[in-house]
């Protein structure tokens, strides 16, 4: 159950401001229709999140624990620091390939997004942290919806006085407590 809270917390903070958010932003004011919106998201998040997640259980079957120790801890704290740049969406994301519908375009939109983004990076390492991946997918996508299917609703004119700054540091602080405690290897203290 902790891989499932840790992951959706993480991720729902991460995702505050990032360039996914921004896509969601963007395209329901494109659009106008959620449902749709909604589902590509829904959809794209969990192919790509499911990916991730397989490639960090897998890593954990090929890596040694101490090695695994030292990569995820690292991992970690480059995602602390990482968090704390803003993302600017770039134009070609925007302009995918209008006759594929709404489902369509959201869906190939937010897949090309997420590749190799902080939240698809935080599910490898997560995945490979707690060797619960199908938690840690459920998780990281429960976290994408939680900040992406209102952005859907209300638009950039609430994000405007979202202090995301501060939403950036707690994720980042939560990012480097876990890279921390994984590197002192609090991780083995905690679960015995």
């Amino acid at each position: 159950m902790e891989s499932l809270l840790v992951s959706t917390g993480v991720v729902a903070l991460a995702e505050i401001g990032d360039k996914t958010q921004l896509l969601a932003f963007i395209l329901a004011a494109r659009f106008k229709k959620p449902a749709p919106i909604i589902l590509g998201i829904l959809t794209a998040t969990l192919i790509n999140h499911g990916l991730a997640g397989a490639l960090g259980a897998w890593i954990t079957s090929v890596v040694s624990p101490h090695i695994m120790r030292w990569a995820l801890g690292l991992s970690f704290l480059t995602m602390a620091a990482w968090t704390l740049i803003p993302d600017k969406i770039e134009d070609e994301e925007t302009q995918v390939a209008q006759r594929l519908g709404i489902f369509g375009a959201t869906f190939v939109t937010f897949f090309l997004a997420e590749m190799g983004d902080k939240t698809q990076l935080a599910t490898v390492a997560l995945a490979a942290h707690y060797a619960a991946p199908i938690m840690v997918i459920a998780g990281t996508t429960l976290g994408m919806l939680i900040a992406d299917v209102p952005a859907v609703f209300i638009g950039n004119n609430f994000a405007a006085k979202i202090p995301m700054k501060l939403v950036h540091g707690i994720a980042a602080a939560i990012f480097a407590a876990m890279g921390v405690l994984t590197l002192i290897g609090a991780d083995k203290l905690l679960t015995s």
